[in-house]
């Protein structure tokens, strides 16, 4: 039999092998409740199942567009030790600023939120089962997908889901952003996460002024 030592040794290098790096990793531990949901969020949540595609990005001027771009680079900064591959970075950035400003969110509070639940790990998995960068309930697929929880770690679908359950909460809040965010993680009126979020956000408050249209799908 192994040694408490011996045995999270072994954890560490199968961790650091190769095939670690696709183990999912533990999570903050809340998760959102399974709900009833306006028509409108479940037509948003079954179309990201469905639509796999990229985020386009639509700016209406060239101000807009270099706004964008020097966000981008803020940002991918700031990232750059949690994701070392810069085209992987800012395709990861690209696709917050898409679903954030598409559901209407503040960027800055979406990567905080993304920080606080899973450190911007695409595979991590909290104790009650949330999944992805913003930490999804696998109910959510059964609700309206095919129940294939794996879908949750593709970015764009995990993305979409979280800034629109987010908005879901925030609408039921009547913009309450601290209700809100303890509602999405299962803590509703505890301040430990809320204000963890908040203190996240702080790191990415960087200009977002400026529109930028989506391609609505």
């Amino acid at each position: 039999m192994l040694s408490r030592r011996s045995s999270l040794a072994a954890a560490a290098s199968l961790l650091a092998s190769p095939v670690g790096v696709l183990l999912p990793q533990a999570a903050w531990a809340g998760g959102q409740l399974e709900e009833p949901l306006a028509d409108s969020v479940r037509t948003a949540l079954s179309a990201a199942v469905v639509g796999q595609a990229p985020p386009e990005l639509e700016f209406p001027s060239t101000e807009a567009r270099l706004r964008y771009l020097r966000w981008l680079v803020a940002c991918s900064e700031r990232l750059a030790k949690r994701k070392p591959d810069a085209q992987v970075r800012r395709e990861f950035l690209q696709t917050v600023w898409y679903e954030s400003r598409r559901a209407g969110l503040e960027v800055s509070m979406v990567l905080g939120l993304i920080q606080v639940e899973s450190g911007f790990r695409k595979y991590a998995i909290s104790s009650v089962g949330a999944r992805g960068y913003m930490q999804i309930m696998p109910f959510w697929m059964r609700l309206l997908g095919d129940g294939d929880a794996g879908k949750l770690f593709h970015m764009q679908t995990n993305l979409r889901f979280g800034c629109v359950i987010l908005r879901h909460y925030l609408d039921r809040e009547k913009g309450d952003a601290y209700m809100a965010l303890g509602r999405y993680n299962g803590s509703r009126g505890q301040p430990q996460y809320p204000n963890a979020v908040f203190g996240a956000q702080r790191n990415w408050m960087v200009e977002e002024r400026g529109a930028v249209q989506v391609a609505q799908g």
